[in-house]
């Protein structure tokens, strides 16, 4: 069975870690990437009365299963790709996200340490009796949301981090890297952009194809394939389309004036992009809805349980 290293790709603006989520059962799913199944990465409570929790969040140069289709292989992360996750994803502000089980976005939850383990004698982890191997990305977590410390941490019902992001294949062309669910829901995808953004991406690659092209990198020329073939794409390329609107300034002349016409023709011209940023909103306030059913869902199951568990005392 292969083993493929994944790394983050830093002219991507999405790449790295997106949130901190905490898991009943920290595991590996399809297109995730998630914490291994060891009782030494579990979560400690450092701090109750403060209400910290401390955890291993990604370990270096552990083999991890993961299975998409009937395709079946490991993957792993080098000690320097860890350590460049860590710093992304407090360079980029994300101290402050965190999501449910990976299925509900959950507030009040802040990354408030966060380390890299250098000495495994010396370092704090082991004053909890944590064996996590030199080159671990380590976090504390401020949990400041009762509902989440009462109803889900107290009870036990999750035991430890996982993280989510986006990340590629080194020895493979770049695939398109989604957060998915526990139980491989397949996610929704969409394929409504306008004529006019495909014919935007179709002129890019002709280009190239007859002229050349150093411009880009694999991951835009990956989405104008996609666009010119109308395929679907999911929330993620779409959040990734619509971050493009920062290149805009660059878009104006032909495309022997430089990179930023053919790449933001690439990524679907002006009527991509904004299609992007109006899809993107669209598919976000209709998530909020599903949220806030979902975490009504989540409360109602706890009263039954809690109210079954009195009814058999």
């Amino acid at each position: 069975m292969k083993i493929v290293e994944l790394i983050i790709d830093e002219e991507d603006e999405l790449a790295g870690i997106d949130a901190i989520s905490i898991v009943e059962s920290p595991a590996i799913e399809e297109n995730f990437v998630a914490l291994n199944k060891q009782k030494e990465y579990k979560l400690k409570t450092l701090d109750e009365d403060k209400r910290i929790l401390m955890g291993a969040l990604l370990v270096p140069n552990k083999t991890i299963y993961r299975k998409e289709g009937k395709e079946e292989y490991y993957i792993y992360f080098s000690k320097e790709t860890v350590k460049k996750a860590s710093e992304l994803f407090l360079q980029k502000g994300k101290q402050n996200n965190a999501t449910l089980e990976h299925k509900f976005d959950i507030e009040g939850l802040t990354l408030v340490e966060s380390w890299i383990v250098e000495d495994k004698d010396k370092d704090k982890s082991a004053l909890y009796n944590m064996d996590v191997p030199v080159g671990t990305w380590m976090g504390a977590v401020k949990v400041n949301n009762e509902d989440i410390w009462k109803d889900f941490v107290k009870t036990g019902d999750v035991k430890g981090f996982s993280i989510e992001g986006f990340f590629l294949d080194r020895e493979e062309r770049p695939k398109e890297k989604i957060k998915d669910k526990l139980n491989e829901v397949e996610l929704e995808t969409y394929n409504d952009y306008p004529e006019s953004a495909v014919n935007n991406a179709k002129k890019a690659i002709k280009y190239k194809e007859e002229n050349g092209s150093s411009c880009g990198t694999p991951v835009g020329w990956t989405r104008a394939s996609q666009l010119a073939n109308k395929e679907n794409i999911s929330r993620e390329t779409i959040a990734r389309m619509a971050s493009y609107k920062r290149h805009e300034g660059n878009s104006e002349g032909s495309y022997e004036d430089g990179c930023g016409p053919i790449m933001y023709d690439a990524w679907g011209g002006k009527s991509g992009v904004n299609w992007a940023i109006n899809k993107l909103e669209q598919i976000d306030k209709e998530k909020l809805s599903q949220i806030q059913a979902g975490v009504k869902l989540l409360k109602i199951k706890k009263m039954l349980i809690n109210a079954s568990k009195k009814t058999n005392k």
